[in-house]
């Protein structure tokens, strides 16, 4: 199983915030999207970085309040791995755990053309597993 299926199934929306968007507005973002994080974008679209809601949490707690005032670009983090649609689902699991990151922005032809979380990669693999298991058990009863 690849990242395009899951994408085909969850969908490719993404949402994106500019490198000048501050804290606060990144924080309402996530709120109101119901999400963990936002990619930073260009307003070509092209991918600068990805921030999240523990590094605005991190933020928080070592600078207060101020923090709401410092921009995406501060904070996001630069070097970010990025997937293709031809990514199985197996490569992303095991880029994200080493890795230690939960959100996976997908690219094709240089252009974010999704985002998958560590759960859409885990449902996905669980999907995978129950069909490999109910395929086996077909197999035994001779069907």
């Amino acid at each position: 199983m690849t990242i395009s299926a899951i994408l085909k199934e969850k969908g490719s929306r993404v949402v994106s915030v500019s490198p000048r968007a501050t804290v606060a507005e990144v924080a309402h973002t996530l709120a109101t999207a119901r999400i963990g994080a936002v990619l930073v974008c260009n307003e070509r679209g092209d991918l600068l970085g990805i921030l999240s809601e523990r590094d605005i949490v991190r933020l928080l707690a070592s600078q207060g309040a101020s923090a709401l005032d410092h921009h995406a670009e501060q904070l996001m983090t630069h070097h970010v791995t990025t997937a293709t649609m031809k990514t199985t689902v197996a490569e992303a699991t095991s880029m994200m755990t080493s890795g230690r990151f939960r959100h996976l922005p997908v690219m094709e032809h240089g252009r974010v053309v999704g985002l998958v979380s560590i759960g859409d990669v885990v449902k996905a693999r669980m999907s995978q597993q129950e069909n490999e298991v109910d395929s086996l058990k077909a197999y035994v009863a001779g069907g």
